[in-house]
């Protein structure tokens, strides 16, 4: 028998890693259409094509998931104009389909009227960009969950509290949670002639000014600032455009700050905070003022080094509140007295080259790629249903 060693056995040549696929869904049906749209595009832009393939998926303005084109220049704010997913979208009456069906493990379909449907593959992940209702609101998060597909953010209860700035408050409140006075217009008080005199003294109990809001609504859309009596009821009907149900806000004077949450493996962390500065010529920080005009946010806010950490804790506090995963935005009121005031909580907030949220997580030590990592790789871990 030789004693020569044997030849070597030639190593097998390394498998293919596969990069998890990501569906990156923006757009909807919600008056928050265009920020989904631009947030989207600010995402492609950044998120890393070595770790992750990308299926962008724009739902229209009347609920058509449809493919769209990757092309982030498309789906910026420009000059005052809005973007559309029915301007990027490949096809005027393609559709994609999710199944609902959590054995299909994401498996996306593509139809188009008199073609044979189309399976685009499975979707690792989906990373929902979607403001408003229709989307943030726990709606999505429940297809998500039937459909088994693992998702970035907060789930259906959360996103569905977060959303309704009533619920929100009364969450808040029975956490111990600092919220301002308010009082809430239901529809049908509203639809009823002679409640409206109730109504309109229960507003007046608040003290004007008085900030009249959407309940289940962001990006500032429908909010009026209300200082005259005799203007509340236009005020009234402008909110009830974006939503059937109203919230009225006493006005609070302070400063408007700003705070992000991030989940972490150890838990959620908060962001240095940033403070609002309204552009010249705007009396709050509306539609406009965000997003078309001057104003801007001052990262890191000018604060104390106890008023930060205060203001860090109560954000951390507000997300575990609410049962909040992911991130969240979370905005507060700084009173004369020192004390905070919680406004409202956005779990799913813009991710716009102007947007607060990854300016903040910028200025904390985490630049926008290694943000959209961290909450792709966070959703990845955990799964759906129960948890």
């Amino acid at each position: 028998m030789s004693t020569e060693p044997s030849s070597p056995v030639p190593a097998a040549a390394p498998a293919a890693v596969s990069k998890p696929r990501v569906a990156i869904v923006f757009g909807g049906r919600s008056s928050e259409h265009a920020i989904s749209v631009s947030t989207a595009g600010s995402v492609l832009r950044a998120i890393d094509r070595t770790a992750y393939e990308v299926l962008p998926i724009g739902i229209t303005t009347d609920g058509r998931w449809a493919l769209t084109a990757d092309e982030p220049s498309r789906m910026a704010i420009t000059d005052g104009r809005l973007p559309s997913v029915d301007d990027i979208a490949e096809s005027a009456d393609g559709q994609v389909n999710l199944p609902v069906n959590p054995v299909a493990r994401g498996e996306v379909v593509y139809t188009e009227p008199g073609a044979v449907p189309k399976a685009l593959g499975e979707v690792d992940v989906v990373l929902p960009l979607l403001h408003g209702p229709w989307g943030e609101d726990g709606t999505v998060q429940g297809l998500l969950e039937l459909s088994g597909v693992p998702y970035v953010g907060s789930g259906v209860l959360s996103s569905a509290v977060g959303m309704d700035k009533e619920y929100t408050k009364r969450v808040l409140s029975s956490f111990g949670l600092p919220v301002g006075p308010y009082t809430v217009v239901r529809p049908r008080e509203w639809a009823d002639e002679a409640r409206r005199p109730e109504v309109r003294a229960r507003i007046a109990e608040l003290g004007f000014p008085v900030f009249v809001k959407p309940s289940r609504a962001g990006s500032s859309m429908g909010i009026t600032k209300v200082s005259d009596p005799a203007l509340l009821d236009a005020a009234i009907e402008e909110a009830r455009r974006h939503d059937p149900k109203l919230i009225v806000e006493a006005g609070l004077v302070g400063r408007e700050l700003e705070c992000g949450v991030l989940e972490f493996e150890d838990g959620p962390r908060a962001s240095l905070p940033a403070e609002v500065l309204v552009g010249e010529g705007y009396d709050f920080y509306d539609f406009e003022a965000k997003y078309i005009d001057s104003s801007d946010v001052q990262i890191p806010a000018a604060l104390t080094a106890d008023e930060t950490e205060r203001l860090r804790t109560l954000a951390v506090e507000v997300f575990e509140a609410l049962a909040c995963e992911g991130l969240a935005r979370v905005d507060v009121f700084l009173l004369a007295d020192g004390s905070f005031v919680v406004n409202e909580i956005n779990t799913m907030p813009g991710f716009t080259p102007i947007s607060a949220y990854p300016r903040m997580w910028e200025a904390t030590g985490v630049p926008y790629p290694e943000l959209i990592d961290r909450l792709i790789r966070a959703a990845l871990r955990r799964s759906t249903g129960l948890r």
